[in-house]
């Protein structure tokens, strides 16, 4: 009943935009329709073309803006798929604090520069690495990950809980930009539902 309604509604509302496009000469409409496709038959290589032109340009702004989503630019372009993925490097390197702290941490210059003084030293972007350490500014990454701020979520409990990183945050070593997540109640109780973990909300996740 309802799908008819709308269906009603939706016609009704067409038949009175034509009236008033045709003003009042419905046959009109029918009339200027069978001239545009007249038009668009005289004119049907050039309007195939710019419709291929379209369909591309569309498919490209949706591949590189929606689909795979990907979050912000970092400072220095970090390939957690060469890191993490090819050079297989444990997640810890990177994040020391992550199995002892509620924080994971984030590489200091230090710790790039521990590795890239010898590997592409010469690299544009390891320069910024080296420009950041002669001015004793820590690089400014940018955060990809959301949890509320009224949320207590500690990384040494799930490590400890053997919760591999994937679980929360994707197959990152299959990804060069991270997209990030802005995590909702809902993703950790399915989680702690699922492994029968605690759900209580002071004891949980609000303390």
């Amino acid at each position: 009943m309802e799908i008819l309604i709308t269906a009603t509604a939706v016609l009704t509302l067409l038949i009175i935009v034509i009236l008033i496009g045709t003003r009042g000469r419905p046959m009109r409409f029918f009339t200027a329709f069978g001239e545009v496709l007249a038009a668009i038959a005289r004119n049907r290589w050039p309007v195939f073309f710019l419709a291929i032109s379209a369909g591309l340009a569309l498919a490209f702004l949706y591949l590189f803006y929606i689909y795979p989503p990907i979050g912000p630019a970092q400072p220095i372009p970090f390939s957690h798929r060469v890191h993490a993925g090819v050079k297989n490097i444990d997640c810890r390197f990177c994040h020391p604090y992550v199995d002892q702290s509620t924080f994971p941490g984030l590489p200091t210059v230090e710790k790039c520069l521990f590795c890239h003084n010898h590997i592409i030293a010469g690299h544009p972007e390891i320069q910024k690495e080296h420009e950041y350490f002669n001015t004793d500014t820590p690089t400014p990454w940018r955060k990809v990950n959301y949890i509320p701020e009224h949320v207590m979520f500690n990384h040494q409990r799930h490590i400890k809980k053997d919760i591999q990183c994937q679980a929360c945050h994707g197959r990152v070593e299959e990804k060069d930009r991270l997209a990030g997540r802005d995590f909702q109640m809902g993703f950790c109780l399915d989680c702690h539902r699922k492994k029968d973990a605690n759900i209580g909300c002071w004891l949980a996740c609000h303390n």
